[in-house]
């Protein structure tokens, strides 16, 4: 198992900054590590009936990152249009 590439983390990781793909890296996580938590955040209940032991390690680091892009997303998605200054 070799450690993600910034391209791995590119292909795997839509919208994804500079500074999320290093700190993503810095993790030292594999390509089966990073699935394995997008698979925990996409639905965990399936995994939980599995009864596979919660995200720990390199997997729970990689789940705290990419929970926090989620919710950077859904922050910029709700600013309510027609908020910002009139440009004319």
């Amino acid at each position: 198992m070799t450690r993600l590439s910034r391209d791995d983390v590119v292909k795997a990781v839509d919208r994804a900054d500079d500074v999320t793909i290093a700190q993503i890296i810095g993790t030292g996580a594999t390509a089966e590590e990073l699935a394995e938590a997008q698979a925990w955040l996409a639905n965990d209940e399936p995994m939980i009936n599995d009864l596979r032991p919660l995200a720990q390690g390199r997997v729970r680091e990689l789940v705290d990152i990419l929970s926090e892009l989620e919710e950077d997303d859904e922050e910029v998605g709700s600013a309510a249009p027609g908020s910002g200054s009139a440009v004319g």
